[in-house]
């Protein structure tokens, strides 16, 4: 009997929806288990409609529309924050997990349920993220074609609209602003990216980008952007010029300037792959593609990169990767855009490596496999967390990118498609590759207990083995990008 892939997808993230509304079990919970019964009707409707071609946009192809494992992630993440914050006593953090909660379910009738819960400044406060959600999505959509799944582009472009909306709410109260001048970086990198994007997506629809004043303006902007806008903009929120804070900050102590020097080693490292599998393209076949097991070096690359900064020191590990994101958009929009002198050699450097899900125009599985590996390092609730530690099976909440892509997705990969042979009904993937990838997080939690004395899992190991079985699953059955919704749903339950 053949089974559909989509129904298996569902049935996980309803159990993930399940575990969840167990741990928390309160009003809004139950509003989510609403939501992804309204979300498997809605994704029923939307995948009737990608195979009819009748969509308004291009997607992906040879994918679902995503929406229920889309839809359920931002407001079980706030379900799981609340729940944090709410046991350490932050009652601002705890009411900031409830407007992530009431935005993930802003688009659903059972609004109407919740809305009682919010202060009028709250709902305010949702209304202004839908509204950015909107706007960016038509602009998104039509200047990205295939890039995305309508579930990916809901989940990215909410993300999004949610960091622009409170990157204006503190800029326009910055007698209010709080925290780590660390937290700044991330909402200004995503904001100045995006309107670098945005500017040079319309502006280069009425010019070629490809001469040398074209790409002169383009260096020249992206320069006024960087230290004209958003270094006084960051200042604003770390009270210090920007430069002169990062220099004192990766400064502070040996540790960090050896921590830095092996990340150099370790990019140069991943350079060399890159050259390497292109001068073997060259002397070899023109049609010659990296494999699977090719790919997947950059996934051990970036486990040795994250595994000793989790260790060692989380805050440098955080502004490293959101500098490494801001480098990586703007080579994209160098590539994309082929400004000169290297625009083009990163075309043909990184044509190699594309995969199925590079539809599109923009190579994004990189940028994926950065946020995959960093959002829980940096949506992990410090504020929420006593001593900056979660107990239990919270204690490997920062470690759930490197479990789920950089330990489960490449195990996965690498065992399924050079060792497996009985495979899922209605997929590609195989028993073997989930078997090992569950077995190979196994080890590598006890791996980061041996050297994180700060993780303290208590009797939480068959919660933890079963959340890593149930994103294992997920991995074999989804077609959404798997770097990126993956360690999101790990993070979730780890974080009960």
């Amino acid at each position: 009997m053949q089974i559909n892939p989509v129904l298996v997808e569902s049935t996980v993230i309803l159990a993930v929806v399940l575990c969840v509304h167990l741990a928390v079990w309160n009003q809004h919970s139950w509003c989510s288990v609403a939501l992804v019964i309204q979300a498997f009707y809605v994704q029923y409707k939307w995948d009737r409609l990608l195979k009819s071609g009748a969509a308004v946009f291009q997607f992906r192809p040879a994918a679902n529309s995503g929406i229920v494992p889309a839809s359920m992630v931002m407001p079980l993440l706030g379900l799981a924050l609340k729940e944090r914050c709410s046991a350490s006593g932050n009652v601002y953090f705890e009411r900031f997990s409830m407007v992530i909660t009431i935005t993930g379910m802003a688009a659903s009738v059972i609004l109407y349920t919740t809305k009682q819960t919010l202060t009028v400044s709250e709902v305010i406060e949702v209304l202004e993220v839908l509204l950015i959600f909107v706007y960016l999505s038509l602009i998104v959509l039509y200047l990205m074609p295939r890039c995305f799944t309508p579930g990916e582009a809901l989940l990215i472009v909410g993300g999004i609209s949610f960091v622009v909306n409170q990157l204006i709410k503190r800029s326009l109260n910055l007698a209010e602003v709080r925290g780590d001048p660390v937290n700044y970086f991330l909402p200004v990198v995503v904001v100045g990216s995006l309107l670098l994007g945005v500017f040079f997506a319309l502006l280069f629809c009425f010019m070629e980008s490809e001469t040398w004043v074209s790409s002169l303006f383009f260096h020249i902007m992206t320069a006024v952007l960087g230290l004209g806008v958003l270094l006084p903009w960051l200042s604003l929120f770390i009270g210090r010029h920007p430069i002169m804070w990062l220099l004192d900050f990766v400064t502070l102590n040996d540790r960090r300037l050896s921590l830095l020097g092996y990340w150099v080693f370790l990019a140069v490292v991943a350079t060399c792959v890159v050259l390497h599998q292109n001068y073997q393209r060259q002397s070899g076949s023109k049609k010659y593609q990296a494999s699977t097991v090719v790919r997947k070096y950059f996934h051990l690359i970036v486990v040795a990169t994250y595994v000793p900064g989790l260790l060692y020191d989380r805050q440098l590990l955080h502004v490293a990767s959101v500098g490494c994101l801001g480098v990586f958009l703007v080579l994209e929009y160098v590539r994309y855009f082929r400004i000169r002198p290297v625009g083009q050699l990163l075309r043909q450097l990184l044509t190699l490596f594309l995969d199925e899900r590079d539809s599109g125009p923009l190579i994004l599985t990189h940028i994926y496999l950065l946020l995959g590996m960093s959002l829980p390092i940096w949506l992990f609730p410090g504020p929420c967390a006593p001593k900056g530690i979660l107990p239990g099976a919270g204690g490997l909440v920062p470690y759930a990118g490197v479990l789920a892509v950089g330990v489960g997705d490449t195990v996965a990969s690498v065992f399924g498609s050079t060792m497996g042979e009985i495979r899922w009904p209605g997929t590609k993937k195989t028993l073997e590759g989930t078997a090992t990838s569950v077995f190979a997080q196994i080890i590598a939690v006890a791996m980061f207990l041996i050297f994180d004395s700060s993780i303290n899992l208590n009797s939480t190991y068959s919660w933890i083995v079963g959340s890593i079985t149930l994103v294992a699953m997920l991995e074999a059955y989804t077609s959404q990008i798997d770097n990126l919704f993956l360690p999101l749903y790990l993070f979730i339950l780890l974080l009960l």
